[in-house]
């Protein structure tokens, strides 16, 4: 092909750039991910590969397609329709897309793709597909790996209070027994008990250091089922006994009876967990409330202490990761942030009322429906 047409085809497509453009919008609108894309989003760094494609066809060399590839737009077009939700072939589709529109604009102007257009036009795109789907792969694999860290920091902050329980009950059973004369084989069990429970919170502990670095985005699964939340708090109530009795703290149930849900129940248990165990250390000899009723967006479940209460400048960050009370060296700043993250996964949202000195009310409102017969 002569270096006359290289650059015909090089003004072709940078003359009728919109129009490309438009037919090629058009065409990949069909991909189930961009067809709520708008214009700018649909684009995003196609107009620069079309500079690039120019820039290399005046040049009449293939020598830096590689290199200006790499360093414009390719790799930052996989990042960016990672984000879009596309799936990897939707990525290659839009860029076969593109070089068709291509084809399409030289064949209406009689003038063939051959030889070293051919060759500069198909490896500048498939270079850009290698790239962008490079980026693309990379940043899939570290947001599957970012939610996996950040479940597993989920999972190993909620064992820390049921293990917290377990080894205040085996305390209180230590102290109780300690009157009567016990077989050896007894007290060795009560030790080995100790010496397992404090392994655990080490472990916990070492998971949720090497784990606070995680972004959120929960992406989690959930299992919703209709259940009656009393029961779920009255033997959550039972279970943090310990950990209240401890901090002299009285736990008092009033959700109605008859009230249920719509939600995961492991969750929802999860969340009242952190609230409740959160309360019992903010409010020592005092009072913690759990309540819940139905409202026009759902159940809404409130947890309400009568502790040291939370300062104004605290509570819009509150619920944000490794957000935590200064003044309580051993915790993690996950609890409330999970609180967040599984109410917002059901589609609710999350609230809180404190003042200094009085106390504060946790809310979070989980949407509520009939299930499905």
């Amino acid at each position: 092909m002569p270096v006359e047409d290289l650059r015909r085809l090089a003004e072709l497509i940078d003359r009728g750039r919109d129009a490309l453009l438009a037919s090629w919008r058009e065409q990949v609108r069909q991909l189930p991910s961009a067809r709520g894309l708008d214009v700018p989003a649909l684009n995003d760094h196609v107009p620069p590969l079309l500079d690039e494609l120019v820039a290399a066809l005046r040049s009449v060399s293939e020598q830096t397609i590689a290199e200006r590839l790499l360093e414009g737009s390719p790799p930052l077009h996989g990042l960016q329709r990672q984000a879009d939700g596309f799936d990897l072939v939707e990525v290659v589709a839009e860029y076969n897309i593109l070089r068709g529109c291509i084809y399409d604009l030289a064949e209406r102007h009689d003038l063939l793709i051959q030889r070293k257009a051919f060759r500069i036009l198909n490896r500048c795109f498939d270079e850009a597909i290698g790239l962008a789907v490079q980026a693309f792969a990379t940043e899939r694999m570290l947001e599957i790996q970012r939610r996996r860290d950040e479940y597993l920091a989920f999972v190993a902050h909620d064992l820390r209070t049921p293990l917290n329980t377990i080894s205040l009950a085996a305390t209180t059973l230590e102290r109780l027994l300690t009157p009567y004369s016990l077989e050896e084989d007894v007290s060795r069990m009560v030790r080995m008990l100790h010496r397992n429970v404090h392994q655990l919170v080490t472990l916990v502990d070492k998971v949720l250091k090497e784990t606070a670095h995680v972004q959120s985005e929960s992406g989690m699964n959930l299992e919703r089922r209709e259940f009656e939340l009393w029961p779920v708090v009255q033997n959550l109530m039972i279970d943090l006994h310990p950990l209240a009795e401890a901090a002299g703290v009285t736990l008092i149930n009033r959700v109605p009876d008859e009230l249920t849900m719509w939600a995961d129940a492991s969750l929802v248990r999860r969340m009242l967990q952190n609230l409740i165990a959160n309360a019992i250390q903010s409010s020592p000899r005092g009072h913690v409330v759990v309540a819940a009723a139905l409202s026009s967006e759902g159940v809404e479940c409130q947890v309400s202490d009568d502790g040291a209460g939370i300062p104004a400048d605290r509570l819009e960050t509150i619920f944000q990761k490794l957000e935590t009370d200064r003044a309580d060296e051993g915790g993690t700043g996950l609890g409330l942030p999970i609180v967040k993250a599984f109410a917002e996964a059901h589609g609710g949202i999350v609230s809180v009322e404190s003042e200094v000195g009085r106390g504060s009310t946790f809310r979070f409102t989980l949407p509520n429906r009939t299930p499905p017969l």
